[in-house]
């Protein structure tokens, strides 16, 4: 667990280096990792252990093809909830992570509640995904569906700034 001086430690221009390259490409090796960073092989396997007991890399996970696995079609939902106080709250959080096609789901503040991301094979699938498990879900008084056409960009890597 880490402690509370660790969580706040600075990230420094090695410490940015390494993540920005981990989520560029996280197969990298230790010798690959710390030659494009400027560092012997130590300190760089030091600051990678750290930035992992830290929190700032939460896990290695390999990016999977939608295309591939036939998981192409994307819809966006807005969903308005019929109450808004905390235990409806947490209620529909916990019950929409426990649906496989949505990919992610954000409370918004604006003219609705959730915006989820849910990706299915096909319209006709996720026409069931929508009336058989998101319309269900607990407090969910309307949906309207946003599908998209094309994804343009999808940025699957953040930009750090690399401190002066």
């Amino acid at each position: 667990m880490p402690t509370q001086e660790h969580q706040n430690s600075e990230l420094d221009q090695f410490d940015t280096r390494i993540l920005q390259e981990l989520s560029a490409n996280a197969r990298l090796s230790i010798t690959e990792l710390a030659s494009r960073i400027g560092l012997s092989k130590t300190p760089c396997q030091l600051r990678l252990r750290r930035l992992i007991d830290e929190g700032y890399i939460e896990s290695f996970r390999a990016i999977l093809s939608s295309e591939k696995l036939g998981l192409d079609h994307v819809a966006f939902v807005e969903v308005k909830l019929s109450d808004t106080r905390e235990e409806a709250l947490k209620s529909f959080n916990e019950a929409a992570r426990k649906i496989n096609e949505i990919e992610g789901c954000h409370m918004i503040a604006g003219r609705f509640d959730y915006l989820l991301k849910v990706r299915t094979r096909d319209i006709r699938r996720y026409r069931i995904a929508l009336g058989e498990k998101i319309s269900t879900l607990p407090f969910v008084a309307s949906t309207s569906t946003n599908v998209v056409m094309q994804t343009v960009k999808e940025n699957r890597q953040y930009l750090l700034n690399t401190p002066e």
